[in-house]
């Protein structure tokens, strides 16, 4: 990766001000155009084969989960929360809006945790960032853990699973917005609620997507 890049100067360039679809009370830089962005993020690092920018879109687990959390701020008021691979940190400035004592994201995205900043400043909330592969240690130090839109890939919805139920042992409470990603643990699942969630279609297979938002058990 190139030492110049200045990924804020990016996030801010390439993106412009948007209200969330589901959650309109948080405005967050998105991008307009998914592929256009990705192709400029290959030129700009000058690597080929990179993942899509996840930071620069309203996801649908994450509109789920921050939707819910809004409508029901007890969930997280006065709690220490961890938002995992929280690209755009949609979820993690919903918890802070709703009142947790503390929010930390988790990103290994540089873009993304530039992004994390911008978009916690635009909406006036504090917001923690790390950038260590958390799935590789134990508990995060926190009481509610949530995690949006992280079941897509088999070898990555083993590895966050394992991470998860280390979580769960040492007391943590998790919460998982997914509209029905392919290796979504059901079985392990009690459903919570249900939303028909605004999406881009150049991104999903529909303009809307049925989301919902679980609480994992043991």
């Amino acid at each position: 990766m190139p030492t110049g890049l200045d990924h804020a100067a990016f996030v801010l360039a390439e993106t412009v001000v948007h209200a969330v679809p589901h959650a309109p009370e948080i405005r967050l830089r998105l991008a307009d155009e998914a592929v256009a962005l990705w192709q400029k993020t290959e030129e700009d690092l000058g690597e080929m084969g990179l993942p899509p920018p996840f930071w620069a879109f309203a996801w649908a687990g994450g509109q789920a989960l921050a939707r819910y959390i809004l409508d029901h701020p007890d969930l997280v008021a006065g709690r220490r929360v961890f938002d995992f691979a929280a690209g755009s940190g949609l979820v993690a400035i919903a918890a802070a809006k709703a009142g947790a004592a503390t929010v930390t994201a988790s990103e290994i995205d540089r873009f993304a945790l530039a992004a994390i900043g911008i978009n916690a400043a635009l909406n006036r909330v504090a917001v923690s960032v790390t950038e260590d592969d958390v799935t590789a240690g134990g508990a995060p130090e926190a009481d509610i853990l949530l995690c949006g839109d992280v079941f897509y890939e088999k070898p990555m919805a083993e590895r966050v699973l394992s991470w998860l139920d280390r979580a769960l042992a040492a007391g943590v409470s998790i919460y998982i917005g997914d509209p029905g990603r392919s290796y979504l643990p059901k079985e392990r699942l009690e459903l919570i609620k249900t939303y028909e969630v605004p999406v881009i279609r150049a991104l999903e297979d529909a303009a809307v997507k049925r989301t919902s938002v679980f609480r994992l058990r043991r």
